[in-house]
């Protein structure tokens, strides 16, 4: 599933920025290349920002992940670099993370409109600050990607070998955006994957885990049980597919060759 996504969307794989830390004009425009439609005006209200976002790149080292030990994250200066990007006229969280995803590629996720939709349980909300409610759903996209974090290392490996470089957190991004489009397609009422009856089991289990699985950090990333139960179908069967994905290229590496 992810090998026909990359062969239909293209090589999306692992930046090879010379300069990690340096952040212009031309990294907005690769951002446009890969979807981000960011306008000329908003292009020169970021750049504003430069020294504020330059700064924050200096103080997270290139290859850290977002995967693994929650104090091993620099979550302060992520908040820092998104804060950055807030008040920008037109500037959300996908035109900023198509921006900063190739920078940090182990780090931060591409938050689109269909990825945050899978987050909405993690997302604190309108009223929150826009640099806190990006942390937010980093939060709850690592809760994910530590969950399946053997199953998605497995499925990195194989696409190597097809020469595809990409992430683990790119990884789960294509899978999200995958279960997406066979979700949308799918049978009306049903699950896009797995079948009705074991689609919703599983369901059921995700939403119950992420509901009493803590993040690591203050207290407004902390879910309760009562926010997760509710989770709109839509989402439900995304998240449902995405496991189903996810296990199925684990448990049989020639479906992804």
């Amino acid at each position: 599933m992810v090998l026909a996504f990359l062969q239909a969307h293209g090589r999306l794989g692992i930046s090879d920025a010379a300069q990690p830390t340096a952040f212009g004009e031309p990294d907005l425009r690769l951002a446009n290349r890969g979807g981000a439609r960011i306008s000329a005006a908003e292009i020169a209200a970021i750049l504003e920002r430069r020294g504020a976002i330059e700064g924050a790149l200096r103080a997270i080292a290139p290859d850290v992940p977002l995967a693994g030990a929650a104090d091993s994250v620099p979550w302060l200066v992520l908040r820092q670099l998104f804060d950055a990007f807030s008040d920008i006229r037109g500037v959300g969280f996908a035109k900023m993370t198509k921006a900063l995803h190739p920078k940090r590629p182990a780090l931060i996720p591409m938050l689109d409109s269909i990825v945050q939709k899978y987050l909405q349980d993690d997302d604190l909300g309108a009223h929150a600050p826009f640099g806190e409610r990006a942390l937010g759903l980093v939060h709850g996209y690592k809760r994910d990607l530590d969950r399946n974090w053997a199953a998605v290392r497995a499925v990195r490996e194989e696409l190597a070998g097809s020469g595809y470089r990409l992430t683990e957190v790119r990884i789960l991004d294509l899978l999200i955006l995958s279960a997406a489009a066979e979700t949308a397609t799918g049978p009306a009422g049903g699950l896009a994957a797995g079948g009705p009856g074991r689609g919703r089991a599983h369901a059921r289990l995700a939403v119950r885990e992420k509901s009493s699985y803590p993040a690591a950090g203050p207290g407004p990333y902390r879910r309760s049980a009562s926010r997760a139960q509710v989770s709109p179908a839509v989402s439900w069967a995304c998240r449902v597919a995405v496991s189903e994905q996810i296990h199925s290229s684990a448990n049989r590496p020639s479906a992804i060759r």
